[in-house]
């Protein structure tokens, strides 16, 4: 039987699809010795000599699939982008004996110079040290890879672009991450990112501006929908409530009252609002501190949607 991801099995669905040319019949036998596409009805012989993309051997283990593969792990973007070989901080050599303290100074000097021939310009040591942060960003705000690889994309432009020089390298990094989270809708306000960097939120903020004005970046305007979800799960609060909520923005976004607020605030708000109308009660202390926003923002905030909107709330008893 073939399996489903073998190259013959694919080339038998391809001919399942096509009809004979001669008997206008789809009954078509793919012939994986000779590589042929038979017609069963009459004979016809309707493709020869197909190439076979699969491998030149046989593997009926996973063991054995894994040993005969001549292939690595994924390369990856914001990790080691070559294949290198690195020596080894143990003090053993390869019968597991101990080496001696004069072997042992070598190898300290030969791993010293390894680590400053990988790194020829100047650009690779910088791209080096912020892909170090990058890794510690990303850890700490627990975002995926695929915003990760993006980030390392824009301060790689930011580098080429010559905007690094004079500035930190972690706020360039920073306000590379705040980008990518904007520009992939995950929920990461400036401040939250701003708070696992020694640099300022002014500075990051300001190494925001200069992307979008000189790297050409352009990301979207920001939805306070984006920020309902987690919100809401960190409250633990049911589906329903956090479908009112993006529905009551909906209907603030088309009352034109998001523009120029805060979208963690509005969704917030719009969370205390749709709790309270499903009695799934929480306190503005803890909507606010799940927002990471302040009380007086979320008190705001929905005293503006409620009068605004006209949203009817249960009456306290």
């Amino acid at each position: 039987m073939l399996r489903r991801d073998s190259p013959d099995y694919q080339a038998r669905d391809d001919a399942a699809e096509l009809k004979c040319p001669q008997c206008g019949s789809t009954k078509l036998v793919y012939d994986p010795s000779r590589g042929e596409v038979i017609c069963a009805e009459c004979g016809y012989v309707m493709s020869e000599r197909e190439i076979d993309l699969g491998a030149e051997w046989r593997a009926f283990t996973p063991e054995e699939r894994e040993r005969r593969s001549r292939v690595g792990a994924p390369i990856s973007r914001y990790g080691i982008e070559s294949l290198v070989t690195d020596i080894d901080w143990g003090g053993r050599d390869a019968a597991g004996r101990e080496i001696s303290l004069r072997r042992k100074l070598e190898m300290l000097r030969l791993r010293k110079w390894q680590v400053r021939a990988r790194a020829q310009s100047s650009i690779e040591r910088n791209l080096a040290q912020a892909v170090i942060e990058l890794e510690r960003l990303g850890a700490q705000l627990g975002l995926p890879k695929p915003v990760l690889d993006r980030a390392l994309e824009i301060y790689k432009k930011a580098l080429e672009s010559n905007l690094v020089r004079g500035r930190s390298i972690e706020s360039v990094m920073a306000a590379a991450v705040y980008a990518a989270c904007r520009e992939l809708k995950l929920p990461r306000t400036l401040d939250e990112i701003a708070m696992y960097t020694r640099a300022g939120r002014k500075d990051v903020a300001r190494c925001y501006r200069l992307l979008l004005r000189e790297a050409s970046i352009k990301v979207p305007l920001p939805n306070a929908a984006d920020f309902v979800p987690r919100i809401g799960s960190y409250l633990r609060l049911s589906g329903q409530t956090i479908k009112r909520a993006i529905e009551i923005l909906e209907q603030a976004r088309a009352a034109g009252l998001t523009a120029g607020k805060d979208p963690a605030g509005l969704a917030a708000a719009a969370i205390y609002i749709a709790a309270l109308q499903n009695g799934e009660i929480r306190t503005q202390k803890e909507v606010a501190r799940a927002a990471k926003v302040t009380e007086v923002t979320v008190r705001n905030r929905y005293k503006e949607l409620v009068k605004k909107l006209g949203l009817k709330l249960p009456v306290k008893k």
